[in-house]
Formats: C-alpha cells, sequence, structure tokens
C-alpha cells in the first residue's frame, strides 16, 4: 500500500481497487485459519481485515483450527496425542479435550470480532457472528485396522441455513466440530470443514492461511498462479512443506467441483488477505481450474479497455495515437488478451490482401503483465489469422521494440518493402524502423 505521506500515491491506489470492490460485493468466501493465529495472538489483525471484508459487501465463512490448543490440553493433562496416518485418533476422554479447546477458541474469535473501540480499524464496526450445527458429520470409521472412533469427516453442509444467516448479514464462524443424527459429535479437520463448505456453498474464493509463502518451484520462487492440471503435479512431488502437501490437495479438490478460486497465502503477513484479494500480484499462490487468460476478438465494449493500454504508449511516442472514434471504426481489426476479465493485451491486423501481405500494430501489454510471454502470444495468434487469410508476409513499423522484433524471426527491411498502400501513408518525419517476416 502506498505510503499515507503521499496523497497522489494513495490515491491512485485506492482507485485501483475500486474493480475489485465492485466485483466482490455479494461473493461469499470461505477463509480458513489455524488456531496458530489465535495461539500467536495474531487474530486481532485478522478481525480488521475481516470487518474491512464484511463492510464492503463480502459474504463471509469463517473456518477455525485449533490444534494447538488441542495439545496443550492433552499436555496438561499427561495423555499421548495420537495419530494414525496423519489423522488425530480421538477417543472419548480426548474428545471431551477438543471440545473443551475448540469452546474457548471459538469465544476469544467472538470477542474479537465483537470490538468497537474508537480509533481503530474496528470502530463502528457491527460484526455479528453466527454459529450451529450447520455441519452434519460421519465417523471415519476404521482405516487399515485402527478404529479412529470420534474423529470424523464431513458428511452434510447445510447450505440454506448458512445463506440464511449471511443474508442477514451476519459472519459465519464454522468450528472443526460436526454432529451426527444420533447426537454424536465428531472431531473434524479444519481443511475438510472449509474445503466443504466453500463446495456446498459454491464459493467464489476458499482461502487458507499458512505457515508459508504459497507454493514454490524448484528454485524456491514463489508460484503466483497455478491451474488444478499445474497443481495437480506439484502436490505429487516429495519434500513440500507440510501445510503445503495438506492443503494444496483441498484447493483443487475445491476448484475441480467449481469454487472459482482458491488461495493459499501466509498467515505471519499483515493485511495478507487484502494483499492477496485486492492487488493484481497478490502475495500468495492462487489456484483456478484452467488459465485464466482468454484472447479473443475485440468488441466495442472494449474500446475504454484498450485505450488504457494504448495511451500511455502514444504519449511516449511509441505508438501512433488513435482517438475513440477511429478505435470504435476499427475495432473489428483488433484482438484482446484477459486475465481475469481485465484486458491487459491487445493488437491489430490490418490485411492488404493484393499484396499478400498484413500489418501488425498497436501490439500492447499491461506493464504489470509483460515478461510472461503475452506479447508473443498475441502476436502468434495474428500470425495464425494472417495465415488463414492466406497472407504470406506479416509487417510491423516501430520506433522502439526493434530488438523484440529481431528475436522473434522479424528482419530488418525498408519502407520499399512496405504495400503500396502503406507505402503511400508512411511518415518520414517519425522514421519508423519497418520489420517484415514471412508467415
Amino acid at each position: 500500500m502506498p505510503n499515507a505521506t503521499r496523497p497522489a500515491g494513495f490515491v491512485a491506489w485506492f482507485r485501483s481497487v475500486a474493480p475489485y470492490i465492485n466485483s466482490f460485493r455479494g461473493k461469499t468466501f470461505v477463509i480458513a485459519f489455524g488456531g496458530e493465529v489465535v495461539a500467536d495472538g495474531k487474530f486481532l489483525e485478522l478481525t480488521h481485515d475481516f470487518n474491512l471484508l464484511a463492510a464492503l459487501g463480502i459474504r463471509l465463512v469463517l473456518v477455525h483450527g485449533a490444534r494447538p490448543q488441542i495439545e496443550q490440553h492433552l499436555a496438561r493433562m499427561n495423555l499421548e496425542d495420537s495419530y494414525h496416518q496423519g489423522i488425530r485418533l480421538t477417543d472419548a476422554v480426548t474428545m471431551q479435550l477438543v471440545k473443551e479447546a475448540v469452546g474457548r477458541v471459538r469465544v476469544e474469535i467472538e470477542a474479537l470480532l465483537s470490538m468497537g473501540l474508537a480509533n481503530s480499524p474496528m470502530a463502528n464496526a457491527d460484526i455479528r457472528v453466527a454459529g450451529g450445527n450447520f455441519i452434519t458429520a460421519q465417523p471415519m470409521g476404521v482405516i487399515n485396522g485402527v478404529d479412529l472412533q470420534h474423529t470424523g469427516c464431513v458428511r452434510k453442509v447445510d447450505v440454506a441455513a448458512l445463506k440464511d444467516r449471511m443474508e442477514f448479514g451476519e459472519v459465519v464462524l464454522l468450528s472443526p466440530l460436526g454432529y451426527s443424527p444420533t447426537g454424536e459429535v465428531f472431531n473434524l479437520t479444519l481443511e475438510d470443514v472449509a474445503t466443504s463448505t466453500a463446495i456446498a456453498l459454491d464459493a467464489d474464493k476458499l482461502v487458507f492461511l499458512m505457515d508459508v509463502d504459497g507454493v514454490e518451484d524448484d528454485r524456491g520462487a514463489l508460484l503466483k498462479e497455478l491451474t488444478v492440471a499445474q497443481a495437480a503435479e506439484m502436490s505429487s512431488r516429495s519434500g513440500l512443506p507440510d501445510d503445503v502437501a495438506l492443503f494444496l490437495p483441498c484447493a483443487i479438490r475445491a476448484c475441480e467441483a467449481g469454487v472459482a478460486r482458491t488461495h493459499l497465502i501466509s498467515r505471519h503477513t499483515d493485511g495478507a488477505i487484502l494483499q492477496e484479494l485486492f492487488s493484481d500480484e497478490g502475495i500468495g499462490t492462487m489456484i483456478v481450474e484452467s488459465t485464466l487468460n482468454t484472447l479473443r476478438d475485440a468488441t466495442i465494449e472494449d474500446v475504454g479497455g484498450i485505450l488504457q493500454l494504448l495511451i500511455p504508449l502514444e504519449e511516449q511516442g511509441i505508438l501512433v495515437r488513435r482517438n475513440r472514434e477511429l478505435l470504435e471504426r476499427e475495432i473489428e481489426r483488433f484482438v484482446v488478451l484477459e486475465h481475469d476479465h481485465r484486458i491487459v493485451g491487445c493488437a491489430a491486423l490490418y490485411p492488404f490482401p493484393d499484396e499478400a501481405a498484413a500489418e501488425l500494430a498497436c501490439l500492447a501489454v499491461d506493464p504489470q503483465y509483460r515478461d510472461r510471454g503475452y506479447g508473443e502470444a498475441i502476436m502468434n495468434h495474428m500470425s495464425l489469422r494472417a495465415r488463414t487469410q492466406k497472407l504470406k508476409r506479416l509487417f510491423v513499423l516501430t520506433t522502439r521494440t526493434a530488438h523484440w522484433f529481431l528475436e522473434r524471426g522479424f528482419r530488418e527491411s525498408d519502407a520499399s518493402e512496405l504495400p503500396a498502400q502503406k507505402k503511400a501513408l508512411y511518415n518520414y518525419q517519425r522514421k519508423s524502423k519497418v520489420f517484415v517476416k514471412k508467415i
């Protein structure tokens, strides 16, 4: 976020989040966090972010864990913390301690969400927290000869009841407990409750707060965006951090079942949720079912987005100026590249069929999305389009990007090789360089 002492930066930043605010209003987000957040005293900062999301009209379902609190209760009673294949074995005594630990965590969370101190981010906050028996559970049963007893899994989510609470503007808080029709209580996992709830609600986002920043590649670089297929390949690798190994399969499951976006972000970064959701780059890893990129023909509704890409380049003298009226008349010549429904690239193709040539013009990519291969993808798309029109040559006129085109198979030429109609319009004062490529 910009420094508050720089009004211009603040105004620009505040305007930049407006599209997200408009897009998120009325949407359902499921946010899951472990009991470590409460144990470490970090939940107060999270309440500020939850309050802001709720104030923006986002429907929130919060799912909390209680692992460290349960372990503390067991240690106090000198009881062994037993796991089988990574799943807690919950006998009758442990179940009683689980209920005590979960209850205490929930009370602490509700207390912090109820704050309304003046001169704080919670001033004038009116968060009403809803809870109840929204999760029906069933026992996990016997796995490889071991009876997990009171350890269960989600059987059903009461979607109607959850939506009813959210319709009244309440924030739903789910604990890792489930109830059976026979009146039993089962110990559930945070990730099972969160994933099952997000799927049942057809949530727009599922967010997991973890101990690490997100999913990293073999070189330790954070992967900002993964498709389900890419995430599945990553999850099959050995040596993943514990949280990634735990939550990445849940993210895959959620996206495959229709959840639009799943985010894996660090719980240690103040404002991590806001930075991830309200910025183009984000700070964690986002998983989507398929690529967010769409390359399509432009329509008249895209004129504003195209102008936003072209005007800065026109002001720098890189592109020839085109006014809105001209752009509207020639819109059928353009294609746009969208990333998550935002126009981040464009180009136009002007064919000269009599000379079997075409001009590639107005090739532009948003500066925030450069170095991702988007420009080359647009260029290749236009080359294919020209070939389908039985054109043999693609040419460009440029003043600044000579090397980029040379690296992609173009050769430098001069105005004499331009089609006659284009040659007649060539601006010798501008002295644009001409590059040609056989297609």
